[in-house]
């Protein structure tokens, strides 16, 4: 029997929702919570993505705000811009929209932000209180969006083998420390593997939980995935295809229509775990603007 489809998109309209009430709260009290966006350059990727996460501000009801920057904008323009944002008390959420050019060095980039407006989760304030199993801090979105997708397929995480593929500090990472974390939708055995692990096989076909996040079209197949596993696909690449009009498709990491047919759950792409990240995003902007109104 085929696996149950984790539909990402339906789960991230229902927080949408959620969000946009606490918005409206926060209204009512004259704190209108604002997501600033800075875009350095005009990659058209990141351009689709920043305007994405506009139009999901606006439909919440929260303010967005994105700065253009010219690709020659220099590291001291940049620290400059960002101490003006921190200092702003009308900025709850800031973002720096990656990949940056050349002379922008993306870890003074991520301390330069406010730790209490770093909705991104990637400021090493926030990464530790995550490893330490502090709640106070932001959690990266796509990880968080993960334990979320799973909590609502109910799935009974604790115990579990969870098995990540992919070590980045953006998901690998910050999803292993979530799902090892005592709490809710985690007490899981976690093992990481990259690119430099021997027989992946082996290690995918022990997990209950299946997370990959590295960008390879297929790498997981029917045969590395355990019978009746929850497999959660964080991985887009897009890659030709004649039979559509825009002569390409998106896919990720799983060979998905092959690893349906072996595991419990499984994420499509797109439509699984993409909507999420956007979705958590906004809430951790919510957060931000409610403890800076109670503060």
């Amino acid at each position: 029997m085929p696996a149950e489809l984790i539909d990402g998109t339906a789960i991230a309209a229902r927080i949408r929702g959620e969000v946009s009430a606490e918005v409206a709260t926060l209204k009512a009290s004259g704190v209108v919570p604002r997501l600033t966006v800075v875009l350095i350059g005009d990659d058209p990727a990141s351009a689709v993505y920043v305007a994405g996460k506009g139009r999901a501000c606006v439909e919440v009801g929260m303010d967005e705000n994105t700065i253009r920057l010219p690709a020659s904008t220099s590291q001291h323009e940049l620290m400059e811009l960002l101490d003006c944002l921190n200092a702003d008390p009308a900025v709850h959420g800031i973002l720096v929209q990656s990949p940056f050019p050349k002379q922008i060095d993306p870890g003074a980039v991520i301390r330069r932000i406010d730790p209490s407006k770093d909705v991104d989760g990637f400021h090493p304030v926030n990464v530790g209180k995550l490893l330490a199993g502090d709640r106070d801090g932001f959690v990266p979105c796509t990880p968080a969006g993960i334990q979320e997708l799973l909590r609502a397929s109910n799935v009974a995480t604790h115990g579990l083998h969870c098995v990540v593929v992919g070590r980045s500090n953006i998901v690998g990472k910050p999803m292993a420390a979530l799902m090892v974390q005592d709490g809710p939708t985690a007490n899981c055995t976690v093992t990481i593997c990259h690119r430099y692990t021997r027989n992946l096989a082996s290690f995918t076909r022990s997990a209950d939980i299946l997370i990959t996040a590295v960008g390879r079209p297929g790498l997981i197949t029917a045969e590395m995935v355990k019978p009746g596993a929850a497999v959660l696909d964080v991985g887009i690449t897009r890659i030709p295809d004649a039979t559509r009009k825009s002569g390409t498709r998106l896919v990720g990491d799983v060979d998905f229509e092959a690893v349906r047919e072996v595991a419990g759950l499984i994420t499509p792409v797109p439509g699984g775990v993409g909507p999420m990240t956007i979705a958590m995003l906004l809430r951790n902007t919510v957060r931000a603007a409610q403890r800076l109104a109670a503060a």
